[in-house]
């Protein structure tokens, strides 16, 4: 299965929106971890994002990593691949699933 543990992949301390911003940023994360299996997706694959195990997610993170990858991919496409867990944080999933629908094309 292809999956994504942010906590263990990633880290269990995600950081702001941006590099700039400091470490463990939304950019980073979506470049290093949630763009490249995203693009090795074969077919009908789809990818598992797992939220447990870190200590919250800041709404820049999430937005500047899921609206980043529906603003590369669109929405329907990111949300036809993503598959989300999360057992922690309740809302979690929707706050995310918004993002990627409400995601803002850069101009």
């Amino acid at each position: 299965m292809n999956r994504i543990k942010i906590s263990e992949e990633f880290s269990d301390i995600p950081g702001g929106r941006y590099k700039k911003d400091g470490a463990n940023s939304g950019e980073e994360f979506l470049e290093k971890c949630l763009k490249p299996k995203f693009d090795n997706l074969k077919g009908s694959e789809t990818l598992l994002i797992d939220f447990d195990g870190a200590y919250g997610y800041p709404t820049s993170f999430l937005e500047e990593a899921f609206g980043g990858l529906s603003r590369i991919y669109g929405p329907k496409k990111v949300l036809d691949k993503l598959r989300f867990k999360s057992d922690e944080e309740s809302g979690l999933i929707e706050e995310v699933i918004g993002y990627i629908k409400n995601a803002k094309k850069n101009t």
